[in-house]
């Protein structure tokens, strides 16, 4: 994600001489997220990278995989331009993304995020993936 926000720049000091590089970001409105007791906090990138880390535990998804996938998520967040956006978007921009990347890793993330109840919730999620 550092190279989607920012620009890096070799400088010269006037004084000195001496090169040394600088970075420009962009600044972005910060976003509040809504969750589903319509609480209200800060946006932060770690619970999503927790959670996408939690479900792919034990597969072959790469760490640079899950960094891009979380990459994803944060862009498309900040790209809509909004101020507040609700937890279950997020959580459906994160299933999307797992169900491409490995869906043992999509149903794991899928069981926690919708609450699956019982074994019938959890098998009717596997149906579903095996049809498609």
């Amino acid at each position: 994600m550092e190279e989607d926000n920012s620009i890096r720049r070799r400088r010269v000091c006037d004084h000195c001489g001496k090169r040394f590089t600088t970075y420009e970001r962009v600044e972005t409105i910060p976003v509040v997220v809504v969750k589903k007791d319509l609480s209200r906090e800060p946006f932060n990138r770690n619970k999503i990278y927790n959670g996408v880390m939690l479900a792919c535990r034990k597969r072959k998804v790469s760490v640079q995989q899950m960094n891009d996938l979380v990459d994803s998520v944060e862009n498309e967040i900040y790209n809509r331009g909004e101020k507040e956006i609700k937890s279950s978007e997020i959580g459906n921009m994160v299933m999307k993304r797992l169900k491409n990347l490995d869906q043992v890793a999509y149903v794991r993330f899928a069981s926690v995020y919708r609450e699956f109840k019982d074994v019938n919730t959890f098998m009717d999620e596997l149906q579903k993936l095996l049809k498609q």
